[in-house]
């Protein structure tokens, strides 16, 4: 049984190349899946896991985006109104709201004119449409600090680093039960009894839990 698209090819062959039948692709997606390498963004280095003993390696296979072939409503990313368009409340607002910058502008007009600086003109805003949709996103985009700058993969497994971690931990401990010891003794003035391993213990942890 042929599918609807070879048999308009088969009816026609000029419209071969130009049908505009889309194929969804596997899993629910909308379009026919991309492999690795079309989805990464030139200039950005493909992602990597640690395979143990401080090496890494690419990941094979990204995993799927839980919205797979779903259609988020508009409502979901844009903040819809509030109010009935055209409403006297509405109007009111914008009215108040324009009659206030008007009192700012003309506030500080005459507070230049009278310290003798210059008066600066109200410029018009710019890229409307980009700033109109900024406003209407519902999610705030986080600034990035220019700073910042990813940690380097160590190469090393989750249970390998904590490892280290652990093994870093008990050193630091002993060279803190020796420090409080000798606290203890310079104190007292007398080796640490059984009263005093525990004073020991419980000045040790908290040095450790801080």
């Amino acid at each position: 049984m042929k599918t609807l698209r070879e048999f308009l090819e088969a009816y026609d062959p000029e419209i071969q190349g130009r049908s505009q039948i889309k194929q969804t692709g596997e899993g629910g997606r909308k379009e026919p899946k991309r492999d690795t390498e079309s989805r990464r963004k030139p200039g950005v280095k493909p992602r990597v896991k640690a395979v143990g003993g401080g090496k890494t390696a690419p990941v094979g296979e990204y995993k799927d985006r839980k919205d797979i072939g779903s259609t988020k409503a508009r409502s979901e990313r844009e903040q819809q109104p509030t109010k009935e368009r055209g409403s006297a409340e509405v109007k009111q607002s914008y009215a108040d709201k324009v009659k206030a910058e008007r009192r700012k502008a003309a506030q500080a007009r005459i507070a230049a004119k009278k310290s003798g600086g210059e008066v600066k003109k109200t410029e018009t805003k710019k890229n409307t449409d980009k700033e109109a949709s900024q406003l209407l996103k519902k999610k705030e985009t986080k600034k990035v600090n220019p700073n910042y700058k990813p940690r380097e993969a160590s190469g090393y497994t989750r249970q390998e680093r904590m490892k280290i971690t652990r093994a870093g931990e008990r050193e630091l401990k002993k060279d803190f039960k020796q420090q409080e010891t000798d606290r203890y003794k310079k104190e007292t003035g007398k080796n640490p009894d059984a009263k005093g391993r525990t004073k020991i213990v419980a000045r040790v942890h908290k040095r450790m839990s801080t």
